[in-house]
C-alpha cells in the first residue's frame, strides 16, 4: 500500500478521499488553488501545496505542476478523484513517465471510453445493447440526413469527444437537422476542440441506470449494483438511488453481471461506472463509461459497506481485488441528494457566499467540505454537500431524508433545499413512476 498520495482535486471530492486514507495510515499532500488555501479539509493534510490561481485551468488542470507537487514533496501515487483530470488520459501518461501511480484506469481504457462512439463500439463488442444509431462518425448533414432516416425520428446529434450535455442536439423531423447538426458540431469543437458527432435514435421517456463496477489488474471484475440517476435537469443529476424502482430484483442482478463482465472484458482497473438508458421496452443500452469514481458511489457504498476510495487504492497499488461477487452483500435502500449553492427558484442561478449559522442533519451520510463560516468561491462547481439515506426500504429511505432537509439549516447563501424537499414529496417521486423528461414536483 501507499505510504503518501497527492489527492490532485477540490472541495468535497479531498475530503471523501482524506476519510479513506487517515483510516488506513496513508499520508495526504494537498494541491490548492490561491483560493482554496484556507478550505477547512488543508488542516487535515500533511502537506499543502499552493498550484496557481483560482481559475482551474491555471491551477487544477496544470498538469506539469500538479505532477511537480508530487514529485517535490514525496507522494508516490496520484489521486484524481472526479471532474478536473480524472479522465485525462494525458495525465495518467505523464504520471507513469515520472514514476507515480495514477489511482484510476489505465491511459487505454480511459482513451476508448473517452470517445463516446469508440465506447459504444467497445460495449456492442463486450455483449451490451446499445442505442440504435450510426455505426461511425456523421461526417455531413447529408449523411445524418440519411442515417436520421433509417433509424427514425427523433434523433440526437452526440459530440464524440463530449459529456455533460455539451454538443448535444435533439430534432424532431428533417427540417431542423441541418441546424441541430451545425450547432451540436460548432459547441463540440468549442467546448472539446474537437467538432465529431454521432447520431442516435432519441429514446424518450428513459429511465438512466448505471452501474458500479470495480476490477483490478488481473482480470476480475465486479458489481456493486445498480443505481438511477434519472432526476436531472440540463443532463446535471439531481439525485441518485440504489437500488432502481424501475428494475426488479432479476433485473439489477443480470445488469449487474453483464456489465461487470464488460468491465473484465475492457480490462477495466479501478472504480468506474457503465451508464445505460433503460427504454419503454425494457431493454438497458449502454451510452458511455465513466472511467472513473462518481460523486454519487456512496449510495453504492452505503449498501454494500464497500469503501470504494480503499478498493481504487489496493487495485492501483496492484493488489487483486480481496472481494468476490459472492461475498458482495446488498443491504436496504440507499438515496444521495446533491446540494448546490444554487438558487432553484431563479433559474438555478449560482450563489456564493459565507456559510452561517450552518446545522448538518442528523442520522444521514454527510459528505462535505464546508464549515460554518466557509465562503464559497465563484470559480468552482457549485456542489456543497451530499446527504446520503440508508434505510431498509425505499419509504423508509424517503422519510429519513425528508427529516434531514428538515434539520438542515445554511444561511448566507441560497441552496437546492427547497427543490429536494419538491421531489422528496411528489407522488410521481414516492411511486417511483418518474423518469429524465422531468424533475417530479418541480417546475421551472
Amino acid at each position: 500500500m501507499f505510504k503518501r498520495i497527492l489527492i490532485a482535486n477540490r472541495g468535497e471530492v479531498v475530503q471523501r478521499v482524506l476519510k479513506t486514507t487517515q483510516r488506513l495510515g496513508i499520508e495526504v499532500v494537498v494541491v490548492v488553488s490561491e483560493a482554496d488555501r484556507d478550505a477547512p479539509y488543508t488542516r487535515l493534510a500533511d502537506e499543502v501545496v499552493c498550484i496557481g490561481p483560482a481559475p482551474s485551468g491555471k491551477s487544477y488542470l496544470r498538469r506539469g505542476a500538479v505532477i511537480q507537487a508530487a514529485l517535490q514533496t514525496g507522494a508516490t501515487a496520484i489521486h484524481p478523484g472526479w471532474g478536473f483530470l480524472s479522465e485525462d488520459p494525458l495525465f495518467v501518461e505523464l504520471c507513469t513517465q515520472h514514476g507515480l501511480s495514477f489511482i484510476g484506469p489505465s491511459a487505454r481504457v480511459m482513451r476508448l471510453m473517452g470517445r463516446k462512439l469508440q465506447a459504444k463500439q467497445a460495449a456492442r463488442s463486450a455483449g451490451l445493447e446499445v442505442i440504435p444509431g450510426s455505426l461511425g462518425l456523421v461526417g455531413s448533414v447529408e449523411e445524418a440526413r440519411t442515417l436520421a432516416a433509417e433509424v427514425g425520428y427523433p434523433v440526437i446529434l452526440k459530440a464524440d469527444a463530449g459529456g455533460g450535455g455539451r454538443g448535444m442536439r435533439f430534432c424532431d423531423d428533417e427540417s431542423g437537422l441541418a441546424d441541430a447538426f451545425n450547432m451540436a458540431s460548432a459547441e463540440a469543437q468549442a467546448a472539446f476542440g474537437n467538432g465529431s458527432l454521432y447520431l442516435e435514435r432519441y429514446l424518450a421517456g428513459g429511465r438512466h441506470i448505471e452501474v458500479q463496477v470495480l476490477g483490478d489488474n488481473y482480470g476480475n471484475a465486479i458489481h456493486l449494483g445498480a443505481r438511477e440517476c434519472s432526476i436531472q435537469r440540463n443532463h446535471q443529476k439531481l439525485l441518485e438511488e440504489s437500488p432502481s424502482p424501475a428494475l426488479s430484483p432479476d433485473e439489477a442482478r443480470a445488469a449487474g453481471e453483464r456489465s461487470a463482465k464488460a468491465a473484465a472484458a475492457l480490462g477495466y482497473a479501478g472504480a468506474g461506472t457503465i451508464e445505460y438508458l433503460l427504454d419503454e421496452e425494457g431493454v438497458l443500452r449502454f451510452m458511455e463509461m465513466n472511467a472513473r469514481l462518481q460523486v454519487e458511489h456512496p449510495v453504492s457504498e452505503l449498501r454494500t459497506g464497500i469503501d470504494l476510495v480503499e478498493q481504487q487504492l489496493r487495485v492501483a497499488a496492484q493488489e487483486p481485488l480481496g472481494i468476490t461477487q459472492a461475498e458482495v452483500e446488498f443491504s436496504g435502500h440507499a438515496i444521495e441528494i446533491r446540494l448546490n449553492a444554487e438558487d432553484p427558484s431563479e433559474g438555478f442561478r449560482p450563489s456564493p457566499g459565507t456559510l452561517r449559522n450552518l446545522r448538518w442533519p442528523t442520522g444521514v451520510r454527510v459528505d462535505t467540505h464546508v464549515e460554518d463560516g466557509y465562503t464559497v468561491p465563484p470559480h468552482y462547481d457549485s456542489l456543497i454537500a451530499k446527504l446520503i439515506a440508508h434505510a431498509p426500504d425505499r419509504a423508509s429511505c424517503i422519510a429519513k431524508l425528508q427529516t434531514a432537509l428538515g434539520e438542515l439549516n445554511v444561511e448566507g447563501i441560497q441552496t437546492t433545499a427547497p427543490l429536494h424537499q419538491a421531489v422528496l414529496a411528489a407522488p410521481a417521486f414516492v411511486a417511483g413512476d418518474y423518469d429524465t423528461r422531468a424533475i417530479p414536483g418541480w417546475t421551472e
